[in-house]
């Protein structure tokens, strides 16, 4: 049950508390591949409406973040933080996708259906704005187990078939994002050997 949380968009105030959680939730990422506080005060002033807080009562335990990008999916190889440089908090207005760059749930609020909502209001975002989709680089958590074993391109071509289970890249996948490759040196997670997978879902 999820009625005692709220859903409201990015702002300033939060950054800090937003930082620690983002910290907390990505524990192997290096530090300067996720957000800064100074960081989400600039996405709160450029493009809030992209952005969404979970709050309960006045504390973030969630949050869904994204910009707007222009992406080739031709040419999908790259690093979040190269694609979002050259403009504020690396949000081009002009964009025709939303790049999510960020969901993340306090770990003793998950499996309470927040991420799939968070989904959602960033679904009716690319709607109401008539963007293509949402593009994003998926963090593959499982695959610290297999990585002796599989590639990283084997390990989501297994979980994409429902051969494997990973706990991020399932509930993508759930949640109607195909999984479209893989991305190298993609984030500093050395868990995961620096991997994530490409994930894509289109506006229809």
């Amino acid at each position: 049950m999820t009625d005692d949380l709220r859903y409201v968009n990015l702002e300033a105030r939060w950054a800090e508390e937003l930082e620690a959680l983002e910290l907390r939730s990505f524990p192997s990422a290096n530090p300067a591949d996720l957000y800064s506080a100074g960081e989400l005060v600039e996405l709160a002033e450029v493009f809030p409406e992209g952005g969404f807080v979970v709050l309960d009562g006045e504390t973030p335990i969630g949050m869904g973040l994204g910009v707007r990008v222009h992406f080739d999916l031709s040419r999908p190889q790259h690093r979040m933080k190269d694609l979002m440089s050259g403009h504020k908090a690396g949000h081009d207005p002009t964009g025709e996708w939303y790049y999510g760059t960020d969901i993340a749930v306090n770990p003793g609020y998950r499996r309470r259906g927040i991420g799939s909502r968070l989904y959602d209001l960033r679904k009716e975002v690319c709607r109401n704005l008539g963007l293509r989709g949402i593009i994003a680089g998926g963090v593959i958590p499982g695959y610290a187990e297999h990585k002796d074993r599989m590639s990283a391109a084997e390990y989501v071509e297994k979980v994409a078939a429902g051969e494997l289970y990973d706990r991020t890249l399932s509930f993508q996948i759930e949640n109607g994002f195909e999984a479209r490759g893989v991305l190298e040196n993609y984030i500093e997670d050395p868990e995961v050997d620096n991997w994530a997978s490409l994930i894509v879902w289109e506006t229809r």
